[in-house]
């Protein structure tokens, strides 16, 4: 990430000769004297963001739509699962709800890291249930849906109502 460091008062407001560095000049011309003024001022991280929460829409949808609502519904092919895992419809409605709850925090901006960190446990849990019970036929899918959960709850930890991850 670059970063424009704002000149003192006495010298003119001239932005670093790199092109990042230059998109942020203005939000760079508006700090005090002195202050770094990081890139997620500019438009370049007004993308990085609004990407962001698209990936965490998609995600929302995902868990929402094509995993939780298949449990809640006990559509067969959920039901049939289940069974073969042998926690019958409780563990498939709990898992559903799990999912559901985890789908609709990663759109509440408090709660997205929390929730991404969650729906990543419970898909380590959907791993080792793949590769133990169904011979590892759909094992990468979890281990997929885990990337972008950690790349939201790494970049949504600052969002956290504790203050964050901070080290204290």
């Amino acid at each position: 990430m670059s970063e424009t460091t704002v000149p003192a008062a006495s010298a003119p407001a001239v932005p670093a000769t790199s092109a990042p560095a230059a998109a942020s000049a203005p939000a760079a011309a508006s700090a005090p004297a002195g202050v770094v003024v990081a890139e997620s001022a500019t438009a370049r991280g007004r993308r990085a963001r609004l990407a962001l929460k698209g990936l965490q829409i998609l995600l929302a949808l995902f868990y929402v739509i094509a995993s939780a609502l298949p449990k809640l519904v006990a559509h067969s092919s959920a039901v049939e699962s289940f069974d073969e895992i042998g926690w019958g419809s409780a563990g498939m409605y709990a898992i559903g709800l799990l999912e559901l709850a985890g789908g609709i925090a990663l759109l509440i901006p408090v709660l997205a890291s929390v929730a991404a960190v969650s729906l990543s446990a419970l898909m380590v849990g959907a791993f080792i249930t793949q590769v133990t019970v169904f011979d590892g036929e759909y094992a990468a899918t979890p281990l997929i849906l885990i990337v972008p959960l950690a790349l939201i709850a790494w970049a949504r930890r600052e969002q956290l109502p504790v203050g964050g991850l901070s080290r204290a």
